[in-house]
């Protein structure tokens, strides 16, 4: 979606036009399940957190910049609220580990694979790392969204790679 068109949806939103919110939803809704699922490794928990961001998203929309890409800025909410349900929910995050690795033992592919990996990172590198390589993201926009400087970003996805490369092997 374009930034203009974004931001006009927004503009109605705000204006009272609760519908045209679920124009952004339909945009949005699969790469923010996607990172949700990417980052959890469990669908109820990615399903859940879509929703909660979507709604956090509508009640703040009103401090959205339309200056910024929307994207960005729904994305920054996104990372945060599954950066804090990862945390809150951690032992749940090490038991779906464990049965994701039990799985993927049973009927290995290079994608469970990988995501058995990403999952051993800390919450913060596999998000650099799903940000730049899943989502396609420049460094400059994963800087944004993580309030990060773009060097400090380029090396956290470097040292991401590393430990992944020395898993791998």
């Amino acid at each position: 979606m374009e930034q203009k068109e974004a931001a006009k949806i927004i503009d109605r939103v705000l204006q009272g036009d609760r519908q045209a919110y679920a124009l952004l939803v339909k945009e949005y809704k699969s790469p923010i399940y996607n990172l949700a699922y990417r980052m959890t490794g469990n669908l109820e928990d990615a399903a859940d957190l879509t929703q909660d961001i979507f709604i956090r998203a509508y009640i703040h929309l009103w401090r959205y910049n339309p200056e910024k890409k929307f994207f960005t800025w729904l994305y920054t909410i996104a990372l945060n609220t599954i950066k804090n349900f990862i945390k809150k929910n951690k032992i749940t995050q090490t038991s779906d580990l464990k049965e994701n690795q039990s799985l993927a033992e049973q009927n290995s592919s290079a994608a469970q694979d990988m995501d058995i990996y990403l999952s051993a990172l800390d919450v913060q590198t596999r998000a650099f790392i799903l940000m730049k390589y899943v989502q396609e993201l420049s460094f400059e926009e994963i800087s944004e969204i993580s309030g990060k400087s773009i060097s400090a970003v380029k090396m956290r996805v470097y040292r991401g790679l590393e430990s992944l490369r020395s898993k791998i092997k």
